[in-house]
């Protein structure tokens, strides 16, 4: 049996705020996911991302995600992919920016002794 049972674990709509408003908490699983909220005008500068692919749910708002391949526009209910290790930036739009990211869990660091 599951150690663990399906829950409501939070709400994507809420936080206010810059960068990361929401993040999955159960100390053991596999999955992460967070919601990020950027204000009108705000954004992510250019970088590459993990080494794990990551999807995003543009929950509401608008904005524009650069790739290397050019721009792409974010509206609600878009569902967009980002192979890991892809350059990625993001621009809010005039009403801010909201979106979901899920990927699977990073491996925690630990210190090897030998």
């Amino acid at each position: 049996m599951a150690e663990e049972t399906p829950r409501i674990v939070g709400d994507a709509r809420a936080g206010d705020g810059s960068g990361a408003v929401w993040r999955l908490s159960p100390g053991e699983r596999t999955l992460d996911a967070n919601v990020i909220h950027l204000p009108a005008g705000d954004g992510i500068a250019e970088h590459a991302g993990p080494q794990l692919d990551v999807l995003i749910h543009v929950i509401d708002g608008s904005g524009t995600l650069t790739t290397e391949d050019g721009d792409i526009e974010l509206k609600p209910g878009s569902l967009v992919w980002l192979p890991r290790l892809s350059r990625r930036a993001f621009a809010a739009g005039p009403d801010g920016l909201r979106y979901l990211s899920v990927h699977g869990r990073k491996p925690l660091l630990g210190i090897v002794t030998r």
